[in-house]
């Protein structure tokens, strides 16, 4: 019976030799990145510097340019009362736009609402307080009419929300017969519905309750976005709604909640802009749905949905109501204003689409 020899061979030993005395270091390919690069990977990850820095730069240059008159309390708490209405509907637009959608009617539907507000309370003597709480049922009925439209008929947003956009403002022109509430009989009537107008004074700037109550707004929308499992199925649904689908996500409530949700915050913009004008007109804020658009997307967020900061809307409002009012404390035409908020939105476009490219 022959025996097997278990020693080693010369050759293993001689590997084990090797492989002990070996370096264990670990190469490392680093890619140099110029600083242009990680100032756009900074933005990438933080949406709301890019239109804050412009807010910071803009409030430099014309308190450089105009002076103290720009900087003064009364002039700033000025600007906050001009975007307050664009604010508050900015709000809305936001959560739609984060789904990747977009409406046009926003504006639309404020106006409806804060006519029907100002016929429920002055003409039909319906308490003040439970007119605003059926306009507020208005707004959240035709936010749910655009959701319907989106997620059963599978229109796109876009040509859903023009579409409610003309019939929103048709059914303001005809229950409203084309006539405007005046202030003096809101004032007379229904005082709570200019409640959002009346003003208060903090270290000589004169602050609006509706300015308070759009800071408000934000804060519980911020809230929700970032604290609460629904803010994030809407960043998820916006993102990806496949991915979301395949998550467990479901893609069709969150969509009809954010355009119900949507409507209710037109509503209450709707009260805000009753206090702001003092009266009631079919023909107040038409606009405001492309003023909203122009806070968003200066603001930050992304048009193809998933991305941006609520706040980011706030800061775009901000901007826009910043250089709108030093280029007129400047003496600069309303025509060139206008220009430099077009200026203002092709660059935030451009930048938001540089940004995307290479860090997707």
């Amino acid at each position: 019976m022959s025996s097997t020899n278990t020693k080693p061979s010369t050759a293993t030993l001689d590997h084990d030799k090797v492989a002990d005395q070996a370096s264990t270091y670990v190469a490392k390919f680093e890619r140099h990145e110029t600083p242009l690069q990680r100032f756009k990977k900074f933005l990438h990850h933080y949406p709301i510097a890019a239109p804050l820095i412009v807010l910071l730069l803009a409030v430099i240059s014309f308190s450089v340019i105009v002076g103290d008159r720009f900087l003064h309390p009364f002039n700033l708490s000025l600007v906050l009362q001009q975007v307050t209405i664009i604010g508050v509907i900015g709000v809305a637009q936001t959560l739609i736009i984060l789904t990747a959608g977009i409406d046009l009617s926003v504006g639309a539907i404020m106006v409806l609402t804060s006519v029907v507000m100002g016929r429920m309370a002055v003409n039909h003597g319906i308490d003040p307080s439970l007119s605003i709480l059926i306009g507020i049922g208005v707004g959240a009925l035709a936010g749910f009419i655009n959701g319907l439209l989106i997620t059963r008929l599978k229109i796109p947003p876009f040509i859903a929300t023009l579409g409610s956009w003309n019939v929103f403002f048709a059914l303001n022109l005809w229950y409203s017969k084309s006539e405007t509430i005046r202030s003096q009989d809101i004032s007379n009537i229904a005082p709570l519905l200019q409640w959002t107008g009346q003003t208060i004074d903090f270290f000589g700037a004169r602050l609006t309750y509706g300015s308070l109550l759009m800071l408000g707004i934000f804060f519980l929308i911020w809230y929700a976005l970032n604290w609460t499992a629904w803010g994030r199925h809407v960043y998820a649904t916006g993102d990806d709604p496949e991915a979301a689908k395949l998550a467990g996500i479901r893609t069709t409530r969150i969509l009809m909640s954010v355009y119900v949700l949507a409507g209710v915050v037109c509503a209450i913009g709707a009260w805000v802009l009753i206090g702001r004008i003092g009266s009631v007109s079919p023909q107040a804020g038409t606009m405001t749905n492309l003023d909203s658009i122009t806070a968003v997307v200066i603001g930050g967020c992304s048009l193809f949905g998933g991305r941006g900061s609520i706040y980011g809307t706030l800061i775009g409002a901000l901007v826009v109501g910043v250089f709108r009012n030093g280029l007129a404390l400047a003496g600069v035409d309303v025509l060139w204003q206008e220009f430099t908020v077009g200026i203002l939105i092709i660059s935030a476009v451009g930048i938001d689409q540089w940004i995307r490219r290479g860090t997707a």
